[in-house]
């Protein structure tokens, strides 16, 4: 089991490195993380939804995603708490407090989970969630200590050096943990270095002489992280890459509760295309191609903050200027007339006007839609998800964007063709789709082939790991 010093110290990454690394030396490996909280989600095969993250690295290990991987889902959405999803269902939603009262009761499934895993795999590669040092939040914990002492696993602690404070944070946590948590730590990885490593070669052995933990690896900075799909929102604040020669600007304003969000990395990807992020107190930019309104975890709740930025007052000055409009999922549910939600599964009971671009209208109810894909739209194929609550019908629908095979025609188009809705994510992973959007709106595509990327960085994070880990060492510990 992977924990880290504090949230966003590469535990994912590493894990999916450490999983394509130990594939390609002949494991069966099969990765999984007790309790994960993001609204960056994946459909998996067996009709459940689970961390984005645990699909990177159930890709990396080969195998295709279970919702056992990730048995226990938060989603955060607004005033209501966050949703809990068990073994890729929702059990309802739970305020922060009232999660902590429910978290014994998943420690079952957890487990569950993990023995199923347990039983296919010659190796399962367990990820932690945020610090292991959160000793206020240890009762009743499935994520961290509590898990690695309920099922016997041993626990290597990652630090992130970037961020500075590296050997206060591992000591430290040696010195906070109760000393039957910190018996379960058999060693230490240090990540994200940058420079000269013999210049740390004296921090190392300090870590190792304070805590009494060996050092399994100083890991240089991976700078290919990038291409692949990140976890959660967090990257968002990430510096976007210049790109002055672009052809091609897509806005993107970020909702407070946006979702899938990676549906943007193969944009990101190509070099005739800059997309640019829009932070609240910023306006949507005048001289935007298209705007793509993402998915959202709570519609209804982004669109009132959508309408508090001002962003529909340029959103609807870019359409008079002749602007195209992609709305994804959520976004698709906002650009319609309506969305209602009688049952008030995303707040209070409520139905508000939407942004009147296409002649449809939301319901919040009835079951979600966890989906793989493929379809064609504009007669070009595409393979995607969905991953939506509620119904969308209205006269827009009449224009449909996509026919999908096995359920027909799916999303609108407004009547001048410059406003598209749909509920496929995915469209810009297929290179057909992509390439098609591109020339479609001027730019030139490239020869990117995103899904090959996404393999060939799998493999070279993998050789970085095997340089600068000792990975039989891992594999002894785990073997005990």
């Amino acid at each position: 089991m992977f924990q880290g010093t504090g949230s966003d110290v590469g535990k994912s990454l590493l894990v999916a490195g450490l999983a394509r690394a130990f594939t390609l030396r002949g494991l069966t490996v099969r990765p999984f993380k007790p309790q994960n909280m993001s609204n960056n989600a994946a459909v998996t095969e067996d009709g459940g939804e689970i961390g984005r993250a645990q699909a990177l690295q159930a890709r990396a290990a080969r195998v295709a995603p279970s919702v056992h991987m990730n048995p226990v889902l938060l989603k955060p959405q607004s005033e209501i708490g966050a949703q809990v999803v068990v073994q890729g269902r929702s059990r309802g939603n739970a305020k922060a407090a009232d999660y902590q009262k429910l978290k014994p009761s998943l420690l079952a499934a957890v487990l569950e989970s993990y023995a199923h895993l347990h039983e296919q795999a010659d190796l399962v590669l367990v990820e932690g969630a945020g610090s292991a040092s959160e000793i206020n939040l240890r009762a009743g914990d499935i994520a961290n200590m509590g898990f690695a002492r309920a099922a016997n696993v041993p626990v290597i602690l990652i630090g992130d050096i970037d961020r500075g404070g590296v050997i206060a944070s591992l000591v430290g946590t040696k010195a906070v943990l109760p000393q039957e948590d910190a018996a379960m730590i058999r060693g230490f990885l240090v990540n994200r270095f940058r420079g000269d490593p013999t210049l740390f070669a004296s921090g190392m052995e300090e870590i190792a002489t304070r805590t009494g933990w060996p050092a399994l690896g100083l890991i240089p900075f991976f700078t290919d992280a990038r291409r692949l799909p990140a976890e959660d929102a967090l990257a968002l604040d990430a510096a976007a890459l210049a790109k002055p020669q672009a052809q091609l600007r897509i806005a993107v304003p970020l909702l407070p509760h946006i979702a899938n969000f990676d549906d943007l990395d193969p944009l990101d990807a190509e070099p005739s295309v800059e997309v640019i992020r829009v932070r609240p107190g910023t306006p949507l930019p005048a001289d935007a191609d298209l705007v793509i309104l993402p998915g959202s975890k709570t519609t209804i709740p982004d669109l009132t903050d959508f309408r508090a930025e001002g962003w529909d007052i340029d959103l609807f000055a870019h359409v008079r200027r002749g602007g195209r409009v992609l709305g994804l999922c959520g976004g698709y549910q906002m650009l319609g007339r309506s969305i209602a939600d009688p049952e008030g599964i995303e707040g209070p009971p409520a139905t508000v006007p939407g942004l009147g671009l296409l002649e449809v209208d939301t319901v919040l109810a009835g079951e979600k839609r966890l989906v793989a894909v493929t379809g064609t739209a504009d007669g070009v194929p595409f393979s995607g998800y969905e991953m939506h609550m509620g119904v969308t019908e209205g006269p827009g629908r009449s224009r449909p964007f996509a026919v999908i095979d096995g359920a027909g025609e799916e999303g609108a188009i407004s009547p001048d063709g410059r406003v598209i809705g749909t509920y496929a994510h995915g469209l810009f992973a297929d290179d057909r789709q992509r390439r098609h959007w591109l020339a479609r709106l001027g730019a030139q595509p490239s020869d990117l082939a995103y899904e090959a990327g996404v393999e060939a960085t799998l493999d070279a994070l993998a050789a970085h790991l095997e340089r600068h880990v000792d990975l039989d060492r891992l594999l002894a510990i785990a073997r005990g």
